[in-house]
Protein backbone atom coordinates (compact mmCIF):
# COMPACT_ATOMS: atom_id res chain seq x y z
CA UNK A 1 0.00 0.00 0.00
CA UNK A 2 1.41 3.79 -0.96
CA UNK A 3 2.33 5.76 1.90
CA UNK A 4 1.83 9.21 2.37
CA UNK A 5 5.76 9.87 1.58
CA UNK A 6 4.97 8.37 -1.75
CA UNK A 7 2.12 9.96 -2.67
CA UNK A 8 3.51 13.39 -1.92
CA UNK A 9 6.60 12.16 -4.18
CA UNK A 10 4.16 11.34 -6.94
CA UNK A 11 2.47 14.83 -6.99
CA UNK A 12 5.97 16.24 -7.31
CA UNK A 13 6.67 14.47 -10.93
CA UNK A 14 3.08 14.42 -12.18
CA UNK A 15 1.27 17.36 -11.33
CA UNK A 16 1.76 20.71 -12.91
CA UNK A 17 4.26 23.50 -11.49
CA UNK A 18 0.62 25.74 -10.79
CA UNK A 19 -0.58 22.93 -8.35
CA UNK A 20 -0.86 22.78 -5.03
CA UNK A 21 1.02 20.59 -3.54
CA UNK A 22 -0.10 18.05 -0.36
CA UNK A 23 3.42 18.69 1.06
CA UNK A 24 3.18 22.87 1.20
CA UNK A 25 -0.29 22.98 3.08
CA UNK A 26 -0.56 25.90 4.95
CA UNK A 27 -1.85 23.48 7.91
CA UNK A 28 -4.72 22.99 9.98
CA UNK A 29 -6.03 25.45 12.81
CA UNK A 30 -5.37 22.29 15.59
CA UNK A 31 -1.84 20.33 14.38
CA UNK A 32 -2.66 16.42 14.40
CA UNK A 33 0.07 14.13 13.72
CA UNK A 34 0.01 13.20 10.02
CA UNK A 35 -2.02 10.23 8.35
CA UNK A 36 0.97 7.14 7.42
CA UNK A 37 -1.21 6.55 3.98
CA UNK A 38 -2.93 9.18 3.19
CA UNK A 39 -2.01 13.09 2.34
CA UNK A 40 -3.63 15.49 4.10
CA UNK A 41 -6.17 16.89 1.46
CA UNK A 42 -6.95 12.87 1.09
CA UNK A 43 -7.75 12.92 4.81
CA UNK A 44 -10.10 15.68 4.59
CA UNK A 45 -11.69 14.67 1.82
CA UNK A 46 -12.89 11.19 3.86
CA UNK A 47 -13.77 13.43 6.88
CA UNK A 48 -16.49 15.40 4.79
CA UNK A 49 -17.47 12.33 3.50
CA UNK A 50 -18.14 10.66 6.84
CA UNK A 51 -20.18 13.27 8.69
CA UNK A 52 -23.34 14.11 9.38
CA UNK A 53 -23.66 17.23 7.33
CA UNK A 54 -22.64 15.35 4.44
CA UNK A 55 -25.40 12.61 4.95
CA UNK A 56 -28.11 15.23 5.23
CA UNK A 57 -27.74 16.79 1.81
CA UNK A 58 -28.98 13.71 0.62
CA UNK A 59 -32.51 15.41 2.15
CA UNK A 60 -32.30 18.64 1.38
CA UNK A 61 -33.66 20.76 -1.63
CA UNK A 62 -32.02 21.46 -4.87
CA UNK A 63 -34.27 23.58 -6.74
CA UNK A 64 -38.02 21.87 -6.90
CA UNK A 65 -39.39 21.89 -3.52
CA UNK A 66 -40.46 18.10 -2.52
CA UNK A 67 -40.66 16.66 -5.89
CA UNK A 68 -42.50 13.80 -6.78
CA UNK A 69 -40.14 11.77 -8.74
CA UNK A 70 -36.77 9.66 -8.24
CA UNK A 71 -34.95 11.34 -10.50
CA UNK A 72 -34.68 15.13 -9.51
CA UNK A 73 -31.64 16.48 -8.16
CA UNK A 74 -31.19 16.94 -5.05
CA UNK A 75 -28.45 18.80 -2.44
CA UNK A 76 -26.47 15.37 -2.30
CA UNK A 77 -26.58 14.37 -6.14
CA UNK A 78 -25.93 18.04 -7.13
CA UNK A 79 -22.69 17.83 -4.78
CA UNK A 80 -21.07 14.58 -6.29
CA UNK A 81 -21.60 16.19 -9.88
CA UNK A 82 -19.85 19.56 -8.69
CA UNK A 83 -17.19 17.00 -7.70
CA UNK A 84 -17.05 15.03 -10.75
CA UNK A 85 -17.03 17.57 -13.26
CA UNK A 86 -14.06 19.44 -10.78
CA UNK A 87 -11.82 16.54 -10.81
CA UNK A 88 -12.27 15.81 -14.42
CA UNK A 89 -11.08 19.46 -15.00
CA UNK A 90 -8.30 18.80 -12.37
CA UNK A 91 -6.98 15.64 -13.26
CA UNK A 92 -6.61 17.51 -17.61
CA UNK A 93 -4.93 20.35 -16.00
CA UNK A 94 -2.46 17.84 -13.84
CA UNK A 95 -3.91 19.82 -10.65
CA UNK A 96 -4.36 18.72 -7.61
CA UNK A 97 -7.85 15.87 -7.69
CA UNK A 98 -7.71 15.45 -4.21
CA UNK A 99 -7.77 19.22 -2.98
CA UNK A 100 -10.39 19.88 -5.84
CA UNK A 101 -12.44 16.49 -4.94
CA UNK A 102 -12.43 17.87 -1.02
CA UNK A 103 -13.71 21.06 -2.01
CA UNK A 104 -16.35 19.84 -3.89
CA UNK A 105 -17.67 17.48 -1.46
CA UNK A 106 -17.98 20.23 0.95
CA UNK A 107 -19.06 22.95 -0.35
CA UNK A 108 -22.76 22.81 0.42
CA UNK A 109 -22.38 21.60 3.89
CA UNK A 110 -24.15 24.46 5.47
CA UNK A 111 -26.93 24.87 2.65
CA UNK A 112 -30.51 25.68 4.54
CA UNK A 113 -33.31 22.84 3.56
CA UNK A 114 -35.43 23.92 0.80
CA UNK A 115 -32.94 25.42 -1.30
CA UNK A 116 -32.36 28.81 -1.91
CA UNK A 117 -36.09 29.76 -0.72
CA UNK A 118 -34.74 28.75 2.77
CA UNK A 119 -31.26 30.75 2.37
CA UNK A 120 -33.33 33.91 1.77
CA UNK A 121 -35.34 33.27 4.55
CA UNK A 122 -32.66 32.46 7.10
CA UNK A 123 -30.60 35.55 5.49
CA UNK A 124 -33.56 37.86 6.26
CA UNK A 125 -34.10 36.24 10.05
CA UNK A 126 -30.73 36.57 11.12
CA UNK A 127 -29.80 40.27 9.70
CA UNK A 128 -29.13 41.60 13.04
CA UNK A 129 -26.23 39.37 13.14
CA UNK A 130 -24.77 39.20 9.93
CA UNK A 131 -26.87 37.35 7.67
CA UNK A 132 -26.92 34.06 6.25
CA UNK A 133 -24.67 33.03 3.98
CA UNK A 134 -24.17 28.89 3.14
CA UNK A 135 -20.74 29.16 2.00
CA UNK A 136 -20.19 30.58 4.87
CA UNK A 137 -22.15 28.13 7.22
CA UNK A 138 -20.79 25.36 5.43
CA UNK A 139 -17.34 26.74 6.60
CA UNK A 140 -18.75 27.35 10.24
CA UNK A 141 -20.02 23.74 9.84
CA UNK A 142 -16.40 21.99 9.05
CA UNK A 143 -14.91 24.36 12.05
CA UNK A 144 -17.38 24.65 14.39
CA UNK A 145 -20.21 22.00 14.25
CA UNK A 146 -19.20 18.65 13.59
CA UNK A 147 -18.13 16.35 15.81
CA UNK A 148 -20.19 17.61 18.88
CA UNK A 149 -18.54 21.10 18.21
CA UNK A 150 -15.40 20.63 17.93
CA UNK A 151 -14.99 20.78 13.84
CA UNK A 152 -13.70 18.60 11.36
CA UNK A 153 -10.05 20.57 11.46
CA UNK A 154 -10.01 20.97 7.83
CA UNK A 155 -6.56 21.86 5.97
CA UNK A 156 -6.30 25.86 5.28
CA UNK A 157 -7.00 25.40 1.36
CA UNK A 158 -10.06 23.11 1.64
CA UNK A 159 -11.70 25.49 3.71
CA UNK A 160 -10.95 28.57 1.86
CA UNK A 161 -12.23 26.83 -1.46
CA UNK A 162 -15.47 25.95 0.41
CA UNK A 163 -15.47 30.15 1.78
CA UNK A 164 -14.88 30.93 -1.56
CA UNK A 165 -16.73 28.59 -4.29
CA UNK A 166 -19.40 31.59 -4.59
CA UNK A 167 -19.51 35.31 -4.42
CA UNK A 168 -16.91 37.80 -5.45
CA UNK A 169 -14.27 36.67 -3.34
CA UNK A 170 -12.05 33.72 -5.69
CA UNK A 171 -10.09 31.32 -3.65
CA UNK A 172 -6.22 30.97 -3.19
CA UNK A 173 -5.78 28.04 -4.97
CA UNK A 174 -6.37 27.30 -8.65
CA UNK A 175 -7.98 24.00 -7.43
CA UNK A 176 -10.62 25.74 -5.07
CA UNK A 177 -11.39 28.23 -8.05
CA UNK A 178 -12.48 24.98 -10.42
CA UNK A 179 -15.02 24.43 -8.06
CA UNK A 180 -16.61 27.81 -8.21
CA UNK A 181 -16.80 27.17 -12.10
CA UNK A 182 -17.94 23.69 -12.16
CA UNK A 183 -20.46 24.78 -9.16
CA UNK A 184 -22.19 26.58 -12.26
CA UNK A 185 -21.56 23.98 -14.62
CA UNK A 186 -23.53 21.80 -12.75
CA UNK A 187 -26.53 23.38 -11.89
CA UNK A 188 -26.64 25.06 -14.57
CA UNK A 189 -27.16 22.01 -17.02
CA UNK A 190 -29.22 19.72 -14.28
CA UNK A 191 -31.46 22.40 -13.62
CA UNK A 192 -32.37 22.31 -16.80
CA UNK A 193 -32.51 18.76 -17.29
CA UNK A 194 -34.85 18.57 -14.11
CA UNK A 195 -37.00 21.32 -15.38
CA UNK A 196 -37.44 19.65 -18.76
CA UNK A 197 -38.57 16.65 -16.87
CA UNK A 198 -41.07 18.49 -14.74
CA UNK A 199 -42.60 20.46 -17.57
CA UNK A 200 -41.76 23.95 -16.45
CA UNK A 201 -39.24 24.14 -20.00
CA UNK A 202 -38.97 22.60 -23.30
CA UNK A 203 -35.79 22.39 -25.10
CA UNK A 204 -36.49 24.42 -27.68
CA UNK A 205 -37.14 27.55 -25.01
CA UNK A 206 -33.43 27.54 -24.35
CA UNK A 207 -31.59 30.69 -25.38
CA UNK A 208 -30.74 29.92 -29.34
CA UNK A 209 -27.35 31.45 -28.97
CA UNK A 210 -26.68 29.73 -25.93
CA UNK A 211 -27.35 26.67 -27.45
CA UNK A 212 -25.25 26.93 -30.54
CA UNK A 213 -22.76 27.83 -28.46
CA UNK A 214 -22.59 25.24 -26.03
CA UNK A 215 -24.22 22.03 -27.50
CA UNK A 216 -27.87 20.94 -27.58
CA UNK A 217 -27.98 18.17 -25.00
CA UNK A 218 -26.82 17.83 -21.17
CA UNK A 219 -23.18 16.26 -22.48
CA UNK A 220 -22.63 18.46 -25.23
CA UNK A 221 -22.87 21.73 -23.10
CA UNK A 222 -20.96 19.63 -20.08
CA UNK A 223 -18.15 18.64 -22.62
CA UNK A 224 -18.19 22.07 -24.01
CA UNK A 225 -17.35 24.01 -21.10
CA UNK A 226 -15.36 21.33 -19.48
CA UNK A 227 -13.12 21.03 -22.75
CA UNK A 228 -13.27 25.03 -22.67
CA UNK A 229 -12.31 25.81 -19.16
CA UNK A 230 -8.81 23.03 -20.13
CA UNK A 231 -7.62 24.55 -23.11
CA UNK A 232 -7.85 28.29 -20.92
CA UNK A 233 -6.48 26.59 -18.32
CA UNK A 234 -3.27 25.02 -20.17
CA UNK A 235 -3.04 28.63 -22.11
CA UNK A 236 -3.21 30.84 -19.25
CA UNK A 237 -2.01 28.63 -15.87
CA UNK A 238 -5.04 30.41 -14.23
CA UNK A 239 -8.87 28.87 -14.01
CA UNK A 240 -11.46 30.53 -16.20
CA UNK A 241 -13.40 30.64 -19.25
CA UNK A 242 -13.33 31.66 -22.67
CA UNK A 243 -15.96 34.94 -23.27
CA UNK A 244 -17.88 33.50 -25.64
CA UNK A 245 -18.49 29.99 -23.23
CA UNK A 246 -18.70 31.88 -20.10
CA UNK A 247 -21.39 34.42 -21.83
CA UNK A 248 -23.34 31.40 -22.84
CA UNK A 249 -23.34 29.96 -19.66
CA UNK A 250 -24.01 33.08 -17.74
CA UNK A 251 -27.33 33.37 -20.41
CA UNK A 252 -28.96 29.97 -19.61
CA UNK A 253 -28.34 31.16 -15.72
CA UNK A 254 -30.43 33.87 -16.62
CA UNK A 255 -33.30 32.25 -18.21
CA UNK A 256 -33.42 29.91 -15.48
CA UNK A 257 -33.39 32.81 -13.19
CA UNK A 258 -36.72 33.73 -15.23
CA UNK A 259 -38.48 30.70 -15.84
CA UNK A 260 -38.02 28.25 -13.41
CA UNK A 261 -36.20 29.50 -10.54
CA UNK A 262 -38.46 33.06 -10.08
CA UNK A 263 -41.62 30.65 -11.39
CA UNK A 264 -43.37 27.59 -10.75
CA UNK A 265 -40.65 26.18 -9.38
CA UNK A 266 -41.29 28.11 -6.50
CA UNK A 267 -44.82 27.64 -6.51
CA UNK A 268 -44.26 26.48 -2.18
CA UNK A 269 -41.95 29.15 -1.83
CA UNK A 270 -44.15 31.10 0.42
CA UNK A 271 -45.40 28.18 2.41
CA UNK A 272 -41.99 27.63 2.69
CA UNK A 273 -41.14 31.02 3.99
CA UNK A 274 -43.69 30.51 6.52
CA UNK A 275 -42.52 27.46 8.22
CA UNK A 276 -38.98 28.49 9.06
CA UNK A 277 -39.89 32.00 10.47
CA UNK A 278 -42.53 30.08 12.50
CA UNK A 279 -39.60 27.23 13.44
CA UNK A 280 -37.17 30.36 13.93
CA UNK A 281 -39.96 32.52 16.14
CA UNK A 282 -40.20 29.42 18.39
CA UNK A 283 -37.03 28.57 19.14
CA UNK A 284 -35.80 31.31 19.60
CA UNK A 285 -38.19 32.29 22.23
CA UNK A 286 -37.77 28.37 24.06
CA UNK A 287 -33.95 28.11 23.54
CA UNK A 288 -34.62 25.53 26.26
CA UNK A 289 -36.18 23.14 23.82
CA UNK A 290 -33.35 23.26 21.49
CA UNK A 291 -31.11 19.86 21.24
CA UNK A 292 -28.14 19.65 23.97
CA UNK A 293 -25.69 20.05 21.11
CA UNK A 294 -27.21 23.68 20.37
CA UNK A 295 -28.02 25.02 23.81
CA UNK A 296 -24.31 24.45 25.17
CA UNK A 297 -23.34 26.87 22.32
CA UNK A 298 -25.29 29.57 23.22
CA UNK A 299 -23.17 30.98 25.72
CA UNK A 300 -20.15 31.07 22.73
CA UNK A 301 -22.20 32.01 19.81
CA UNK A 302 -25.22 33.77 21.02
CA UNK A 303 -29.07 32.47 20.63
CA UNK A 304 -29.59 33.73 17.26
CA UNK A 305 -26.63 32.42 15.28
CA UNK A 306 -27.00 29.26 17.29
CA UNK A 307 -31.12 28.75 16.20
CA UNK A 308 -29.69 29.39 13.20
CA UNK A 309 -27.66 26.34 13.00
CA UNK A 310 -30.41 24.35 14.21
CA UNK A 311 -32.81 25.48 11.26
CA UNK A 312 -30.05 25.66 8.84
CA UNK A 313 -28.85 21.99 9.61
CA UNK A 314 -32.29 20.55 9.10
CA UNK A 315 -33.26 18.41 6.41
CA UNK A 316 -36.46 19.61 4.16
CA UNK A 317 -38.82 16.76 6.06
CA UNK A 318 -37.44 16.80 9.56
CA UNK A 319 -38.47 20.67 9.61
CA UNK A 320 -41.68 19.64 8.06
CA UNK A 321 -41.84 17.07 11.16
CA UNK A 322 -40.66 19.23 13.49
CA UNK A 323 -43.36 21.92 12.33
CA UNK A 324 -46.27 19.58 12.40
CA UNK A 325 -45.01 18.19 16.01
CA UNK A 326 -45.29 21.80 17.62
CA UNK A 327 -47.83 23.26 15.99
CA UNK A 328 -50.24 20.84 13.72
CA UNK A 329 -52.55 19.21 16.48
CA UNK A 330 -52.20 15.61 16.81
CA UNK A 331 -55.78 13.11 16.66
CA UNK A 332 -56.71 11.31 19.30
CA UNK A 333 -57.74 8.18 19.20
CA UNK A 334 -60.65 7.32 21.52
CA UNK A 335 -61.83 4.04 22.34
Amino acid sequence: MPMRGDQERLERQTLSDWATFADESRGREHSIAPCPRRTCFQRDRDRIVHCKAFRRLGHKTQVFISPEGDHYRDRLTHTLEVAQIARTIARSLRLNEDLTEAVALGHDLGHTPFGHVGERTLDSLCSEIGGFHHNKQSLRVVDCLERDGDGLNLTHEVRDGIACHTGTRHAETPEGRIVHFADRIAYVNHDIDDAVRAGLIVPADLPREAVRVLGATHGDRIDTMVADMVRYGEAEHDIGMSAEVHGAMMELRAYLFRAVYAGQAQEEAHKVDGLLRTLHGYFTGHTDELPEFYKKHIERDGAGRVVCDYIAGMTDRFAVAKYTELFIPRSWNIK
